[in-house]
């Protein structure tokens, strides 16, 4: 058949390899732990009262279905795995067992990546929907036409994975492009996946918006934060907060614009500004404000976490907040690469297409290596 499988010494290569990826992958997911979560998540479903309030339930009961995915996948992947050794023995002299091996063998390496990507999300607040915001920095209109492709970069993204988007709120630029967008990004591990965006991206091309056609280079930062399920997780005092209302400037509809029901909430400790003018009245921008800003000041917590670590282990940041991650470049040649990891993708129509997962899994992969250190 000449496949490599039919020699002894690759089958076992196989069977080595494979047998400590499925130990790694069980302490790296944390399956050990995960099953009492799950029993004791099913416990306090069946109580009497679990109903009583809807927010909570629905969020207890998504997180243990994700839970008991994540377990019934692991320990199907140890059957499968099981079935290959059992049937390896005989396949080294059997046609057709050594057909039918080679198809679980597939189907094993596909039920394995899948795994192993779902490990590099495993961070405490990975599963969370997230807070996306764009902003281009200096540059005029050629910078607000950058933000705008990322913006469109990111919903393409979005709608390949089936994630939610929502406008939070989006301040459109004077000529073409934006000045900001906030977003709202709903999807299972949405914030494990869009943390790997955080930073500065930088696009260099021939400026349409320059009469001369020459090359411009172009920065906009994207800041990414958790949104947290409960509220109760992060405090904010009320005396911390200065509320400003006014009329709504984005889309919407004309309702949207007739009175002040756009909100901004400036958390006066930390300097974080946040407005929200997606909903029609004001109590529903306010509070969804709110639960940005508390998104916002965990993410700073998490920074900072992750700064103490960093110290504690002698290694130089690697990413500052407005540093360069990656680069696209449409002249004098076409290529997307990012600083951290090295990943790079020549067809960079694909990848402003919405084609980016690559991208954050091997940085995904570049920290997770960092933090087993």
């Amino acid at each position: 058949m000449g496949c490599f499988l039919l020699e002894k010494y690759e089958l076992n290569k196989f069977i080595h390899e494979y047998k400590i990826k499925i130990e790694e992958l069980n302490i790296a997911l944390g399956i050990e732990n995960k099953r009492p979560m799950v029993k004791a998540l099913e416990e306090e479903v069946t109580l009497s009262n679990f109903w009583e309030d809807q927010k909570k339930a629905q969020e207890t009961l998504s997180k243990l279905n994700m839970l008991k995915s994540t377990l019934t996948d692991f320990d199907a992947l140890q059957v499968k795995f099981k079935d290959i050794l059992d049937l390896s023995d005989m396949a080294l002299n059997d046609e057709e067992a050594m057909s039918l091996l080679e198809e679980w063998i597939a189907e094993f390496k596909v039920a394995e990546a899948k795994l192993s990507e779902e490990a590099l999300l495993s961070g405490k607040y990975d599963s969370l929907d997230c807070i996306v915001e764009l902003h281009p920095g200096a540059g005029g209109t050629e910078s607000m036409d950058w933000a705008d492709m990322l913006y469109r970069m990111y919903t393409r993204f979005c709608a390949k994975k089936g994630f939610k988007v929502t406008v939070l709120d989006f301040l459109p630029g004077d000529e073409a492009g934006i000045k900001s967008v906030t977003l709202s990004v709903q999807g299972p591990f949405a914030y494990g996946l869009f943390k790997a965006e955080r930073g500065v991206h930088r696009l260099v091309r021939i400026s349409p918006f320059d009469s001369n056609s020459r090359r411009h280079t172009s920065f906009v930062s994207c800041d990414v934060s958790p949104q947290i399920a409960s509220t109760e997780e992060v405090e904010v005092r009320d005396e911390d907060i200065k509320i400003d209302v006014f009329h709504s400037s984005g889309a919407g509809g004309q309702s949207v614009n007739t009175t002040d029901s756009a909100v901004r909430l400036t958390h006066k400790p930390t300097g974080i500004v946040v407005t929200c003018q997606n909903e029609r009245s004001q109590l529903q921008n306010r509070e969804v404000a709110m639960r940005v800003l508390k998104s916002k000041l965990l993410e700073l917590e998490i920074k900072k976490q992750e700064e103490e670590m960093k110290t504690l282990k002698g290694s130089q940041m690697e990413i500052n907040f407005g540093s360069q991650i990656r680069s696209y470049v449409f002249c004098p040649y076409t290529l997307v690469k990012d600083h951290r990891s090295g990943y790079e993708v020549g067809n960079i129509q694909a990848v402003m297409d919405g084609d980016i997962e690559g991208f954050m899994l091997s940085y995904l992969r570049i920290l997770a290596g960092k933090n087993n250190e």
